[in-house]
């Protein structure tokens, strides 16, 4: 485990805000990390209300939280022939073992990020029954924009549930797949999400310098 993560692990252990607020520090060591605001692979951290309907509408376009699918969720969002061509454009941009490690990656993240919920007693709402298709796609693009108009992947997670509970996946991630596991899917995600906005005509996104 490396420096980064010995200090969050040591946060949470001795005790962060509440739910929904930033990761505070408990010892000297995370103070610098916690008062930069910042997500351990850059952008903003998000501390306002989670926007649990948006995370119920995506668990239910990838078919529920017991048989969660990142590329189901994909699929139902944009259809397959988009999802296949975009899926085509990471490959030659990461490699098929990245990218099949990225779309595996945030199957893993929805489903820890429900369990650690349901550890901190959240419950999700049932998701908007117009809250699917294209426009599920837009929504997200919109979640995951920071104020400077930059798309981060930890923004959308942070909005997503909180970003206490985007802290713990993280660390689930790098423990089940290995160090590096996380970042990749942080990378990869900016990239594909910033190519979902250009493709959807969202104006005004920016790509993230991690991708």
């Amino acid at each position: 485990m490396n420096i980064r993560k010995n200090v969050i692990v040591a946060t949470l252990a001795l005790g962060g805000v509440a739910f929904g607020g930033v990761v505070m520090a408990a010892t000297p060591a995370a103070a610098p990390m916690a008062m930069s605001g910042m997500n351990w692979f850059g952008g903003p951290i998000y501390t306002g209300a989670p926007a649990l309907d948006v995370t119920a509408a995506l668990v239910v376009a990838g078919g529920g939280a017991n048989n969660f699918d990142f590329a189901k969720a994909l699929v139902s969002m944009l259809g397959e022939k988009t999802v296949n061509a975009e899926v085509a454009k990471l490959n030659k941009q990461y490699g098929e073992k990245d990218v099949a490690s990225f779309i595996e990656g945030m199957t893993f993240a929805v489903k820890a990020g429900l369990t650690r919920a349901t550890e901190a007693g959240v419950k999700l709402p049932a998701a908007p029954a117009d809250l699917k298709g294209v426009k599920l796609a837009r929504t997200l693009v919109s979640a995951g924009t920071a104020p400077d108009g930059v798309w981060w992947s930890g923004y959308l997670f942070d909005k997503a549930l909180s970003n206490p509970i985007h802290v713990k996946v993280m660390i689930d991630i790098d423990t089940k797949y290995g160090h590096g596991a996380d970042e990749n899917t942080h990378k990869i995600l900016n990239q594909a999400m910033f190519d979902v906005a250009q493709a959807l005509k969202v104006p005004g996104v920016k790509l993230a310098p991690l991708h």
